[in-house]
């Protein structure tokens, strides 16, 4: 089983009414929620572990994750409002205005992390969750617990404006990243990591040195690179696709990245430290063609295995 571990939120989409006037529409969200759905639609055997608040908006993110096969076990539910992240385009590119103090998805504590861990192929976790506390710390606690024992895949998908404490923030990811086997980041989170003119491959030295972790790096249309100890080991272009906006992308974009891996059966520590060229070139041309299905769509929609295999 994946595990994935964060965010389940609304996002709040821009509509345009016959009348003229704008309004919002909620939609399920949260970039591990996505992950989790996209997971869940490619046959993966997936639960999500988050705080789901018992309001209406709680209601329709649990219907669907079981609409979307994704286990609700590790569901913790609480007393609290459901995160809200409003949303804009500029450009067809999603901006993010975030609602969350004291939201159902922020108040996870170790007390509430799964007691038997042992069942856990996979750890995915990342995204705003990691900025807040006490959520964030005790993400940390179960990379500590579990990070000899299951792949760690860490997607940070850094949105400065959310970060309160950027030193903390920084301390805390950075251990993170040290307890990862797998970590994407875009290239907008490589530049807020590593804030200079020095050229990709530089940075990702900087950051992982010539350790044996998978680096995953997205670059929108330019498509995707894993490194390897500092080593370019595979590539792939973004799909053609009639545009319809980028919200999800990256999310159902991890999904398929770790639904490749698994399929070829080299989803272990072992093929982390010494992983296969042509395996990780296969994952990343599914990764990206299951992406593509989702900027076409409006909205954070993931595919079946059916609809891209």
């Amino acid at each position: 089983m994946i595990l994935c571990c964060g965010e389940a939120l609304i996002d709040m989409l821009p509509y345009e009414l016959n009348t003229g006037q704008h309004c919002f529409v909620p939609k399920t969200g949260g970039s591990v929620f996505n992950t989790a759905v996209a997971l869940g639609r490619l046959a993966v055997n997936v639960s999500l572990f988050t705080g789901i608040s018992k309001d209406l908006f709680g209601e329709m993110l649990t219907k669907e994750l079981s609409d979307s096969q994704v286990g609700t076990d590790y569901l913790v539910h609480f007393d609290l409002p459901t995160s809200l992240a409003f949303v804009k385009f500029v450009e067809q590119q999603a901006q993010y205005t975030f609602y969350s103090a004291q939201a159902a998805d922020t108040m996870l504590t170790p007390s509430d992390l799964p007691k038997d861990n042992s069942e856990f192929k996979g750890i995915f976790l990342g995204g705003i969750s990691l900025c807040t506390d006490p959520t964030a710390s005790t993400l940390l606690t179960l990379l500590r617990k579990n990070s000899k024992r299951s792949v760690i895949f860490l997607d940070p998908n850094i949105r400065p404006s959310f970060i309160s404490d950027e030193r903390s923030y920084r301390l805390r990811l950075n251990e993170m990243i040290e307890l990862s086997d797998i970590v994407k980041l875009s290239d907008i989170d490589l530049t807020w990591l590593i804030p200079d003119d020095s050229s990709l491959n530089a940075k990702i030295k900087k950051l992982f040195g010539y350790s044996g972790k998978l680096v995953v790096m997205t670059r929108g249309e330019k498509g995707a690179v894993v490194f390897h100890s500092g080593k370019k080991i595979a590539e792939a272009q973004s799909l053609p696709t009639i545009l319809g906006d980028t919200v999800g992308a990256g999310d159902t974009f991890n999904a398929g990245l770790i639904c490749s891996l698994i399929n070829q059966g080299v989803f272990t520590k072992e093929d982390c430290t010494e992983p296969s060229e042509l395996a990780m070139q296969n994952a990343l041309i599914f990764a990206t063609k299951s992406a593509s299905y989702t900027v076409s769509k409006v909205g954070a929609v993931s595919p079946w295995l059916s609809e891209i295999s």
